[in-house]
């Protein structure tokens, strides 16, 4: 049987690691304000890729210390055509306009086609599968209007110091750029989009 002095030292104890597990969250809660507060500082830099420089070399895809890459394809669907055949979704010469993966120009089926109405077309991208990679953003800039281009995932990317994308870019399209304004946009890039998802 319990004495009073055991009941004393077990209420104690629980006591004890309450306002241990209290003293823990609040130090937790106090780093995750500090950490918050570290990346919204006004001054900060992030890198960006800017879409009129790109040449979609691929080194996006090859590059970023992350798997997948933390670039990925945007679509500015107030810019683009719907067309029924979209040069960023077929491969050059397909086989028919069809949603078969012998006719996509993505090597990891990222692009969603959809029907809207005879003849156009709806193209949104499932940026879980985007690998970077630009072959979408080469054709449509080839042959179509560019509405489709490469940027980099702020939620995604680590912010490295030395961007490793950056260091192999042929074309020198990455730069540090306003944490504030952390995205740049086309040439031609509507000023008002039509759609709250055309932002990235």
């Amino acid at each position: 049987m319990m004495d009073e002095s055991g009941d004393d030292r077990r209420v104690a104890r629980r006591e004890f690691l309450r306002s241990s597990m209290r003293g823990a969250c609040a130090f937790g809660l106090g780093g995750a304000v500090g950490v918050l507060a570290t990346r919204s500082r006004p001054d900060e830099l992030v890198w960006q890729l800017d879409p009129d420089t790109c040449i979609q070399c691929g080194q996006c895809a090859t590059e970023c210390v992350l798997m997948p890459s933390a670039v990925k394809c945007v679509h500015a669907f107030a810019m683009c055509g719907y067309c029924e055949l979209c040069t960023g979704y077929f491969e050059p010469e397909p086989n028919a306009l069809n949603t078969g993966a012998e006719n996509q120009l993505c090597p990891v089926g990222a692009i969603q086609r959809s029907f809207v109405e005879d003849p156009y077309f709806e193209y949104t991208i499932d940026e879980a599968l985007c690998v970077g990679c630009g072959k979408c953003v080469k054709g449509c800039r080839a042959f179509g209007n560019g509405s489709l281009f490469l940027q980099v995932r702020h939620d995604l990317c680590l912010n490295c110091n030395e961007c490793s994308i950056a260091a192999a870019c042929p074309s020198q399209a990455f730069r540090r750029v306003p944490a504030a304004q952390p995205y740049l946009y086309p040439e031609g890039y509507p000023l008002e989009p039509r759609r709250d998802r055309e932002t990235p």
